[in-house]
């Protein structure tokens, strides 16, 4: 018995598959170049995780904002740290991904979610992970 072709899927039974839209590779640096150049980084244990803890008295602000949430994709990451605040002598800096707050996971959490934990806690203990290559990509993605 012939199945005609092979027993194969007929072409249009396949089912449709999106891809992400295409990035564009980094540009070419020259090795003697990168050692001095500010998107090449040899010094790796700054994009490890690390924790922040901050204490918040009643009424008092963060010190830092955020951006991001379930709806992007990417996470939740610090978007700017006002100088000489609490988060910025911290260590926070622009570009962390927020990874968790007091045990609560921050990396597939509703912006809304994320700022009301922020907001009511009195002590915050954050992960975090300095990733700038997905707050940029985050922040292209974001409609001005």
């Amino acid at each position: 018995m012939d199945m005609g072709g092979g027993g194969r899927i007929p072409y249009d039974d396949y089912p449709v598959v999106f891809l992400p839209p295409y990035e564009s590779p980094p540009t070419w640096i020259p090795p003697h170049e990168r050692i001095y150049h500010s998107d090449y980084n040899n010094e790796l244990t700054q994009f490890l995780p690390r924790t922040i803890v901050l204490k918040k008295p009643p009424g008092a602000q963060l010190g830092f904002n955020i951006r991001g949430g379930k709806a992007s994709q990417l996470g939740i990451f610090i978007s700017k740290v006002i100088p000489d605040s609490d988060a910025h002598r911290a260590g926070l800096q622009e570009g962390d991904q927020v990874l968790s707050v007091n045990d609560v996971d921050f990396q597939d959490i509703e912006h809304g979610k994320a700022v009301e934990i922020l907001k009511t806690a009195r002590e915050i203990v954050m992960r975090v992970r300095f990733f700038p290559y997905n707050y940029q990509r985050q922040k292209e993605r974001t409609v001005h």
